[in-house]
């Protein structure tokens, strides 16, 4: 993947979903420097982010330099992806982001009802007219992004990018998720590599967060055996003399089928020690103990005993 002026695409890229919520402007502005600063230029919005806020402040925020900056953003976060979903949310999103092209479109969510083919016919024309560049699902199965493939591809397109959740507390994706998109030549860039803030180390010093006031992330990271996990992971960061948000993301980015994690932030001073994983060497033994702190996903045929 390239910018519109050419440039290749950062494989860390930054996701908004802070702006215009828990970051005001000016603080979403000093993180979008320092992602800049940082060689960052892919940055990750959606249609359902802070109710629009989100799309506003990054369209403001690429300016004059949208040429040089790679935008993507999402539909359909209802788990209702129909023509008309897409058709208003992206064309809101459009609006939002004073940008007539977008370089990213995900289908952010699988509907249960609405057939695939229904959901990517409504895609197509916007591929077609040069307002979406590239096409990604996001939180959908292996077995649906390939069927996702062969449909969009029988209309004239592909299935380019692919988000999941994955970290160190949530590892489903290595069955079959990230298996697939190695031999099949997806960009993975998963979202949530901190694990809502628990692998910071941070309810463990009694700080707030998204764990703490927000029931969807309090029922995500409710297991005892994961809050024992992030404990391992603040101790061996302290003895490497790093930060564990640094060592979280680091290994995410190191798994081969991984194109590169979408990091956030509240602030500058919370983002930083997610940045500057972009350039820390995660040898094979450490990623090796960092591994073994959680439970490796059993294989796709459930025989543990071949593993």
């Amino acid at each position: 993947m390239k910018t519109i002026s050419g440039q290749n695409v950062s494989r860390f890229s930054f996701g908004t979903m802070q702006f215009g919520g828990k970051a005001d402007e000016t603080e979403s502005g000093a993180m979008y420097a320092a992602c800049r600063e940082a060689g960052i230029n892919f940055f990750d919005t959606a249609w359902a982010y802070t109710s629009g806020a989100s799309e506003q402040i990054l369209g403001r925020l690429v300016g004059g330099e949208r040429d040089n900056v790679f935008i993507a953003t999402k539909a359909a976060n209802g788990k209702t992806a129909t023509k008309e979903v897409i058709d208003r949310e992206f064309t809101e999103s459009r609006k939002r982001l004073g940008q007539e092209t977008v370089d990213l479109l995900y289908i952010h969510q699988p509907d249960p009802v609405t057939p695939l083919e229904v959901s990517l016919e409504a895609v197509r024309p916007y591929v077609e007219a040069g307002a979406v560049r590239h096409v990604g699902l996001s939180n959908h199965s292996a077995w649906a992004t390939m069927k996702a493939r062969g449909i969009a591809r029988s209309m004239g397109f592909d299935i380019h990018v692919l988000q999941p959740m994955y970290n160190l507390v949530k590892r489903t994706a290595e069955i079959e998720l990230l298996p697939m998109a190695a031999s099949e030549g997806f960009a993975v860039c998963p979202y949530s590599p901190l694990g809502g803030g628990l692998l910071t180390g941070k309810y463990a010093r009694g700080d707030g967060g998204r764990i703490r006031d927000d029931q969807m992330y309090a029922r995500r990271y409710s297991d005892a055996w994961m809050f024992e996990a992030a404990r391992g992971l603040n101790d061996l960061a302290a003895e490497l003399g790093t930060d564990a948000a640094t060592l979280a993301v680091a290994w995410v980015a190191r798994n081969p089928g991984v194109w590169g994690p979408i990091i956030s932030g509240r602030s500058v001073e919370q983002l930083r020690p997610s940045l500057n994983a972009i350039g820390f060497d995660m040898s094979d033994e450490l990623y090796a103990r960092i591994s073994a702190l959680t439970p490796t996903p059993p294989p796709y045929n459930d025989r543990t005993e071949e593993a």
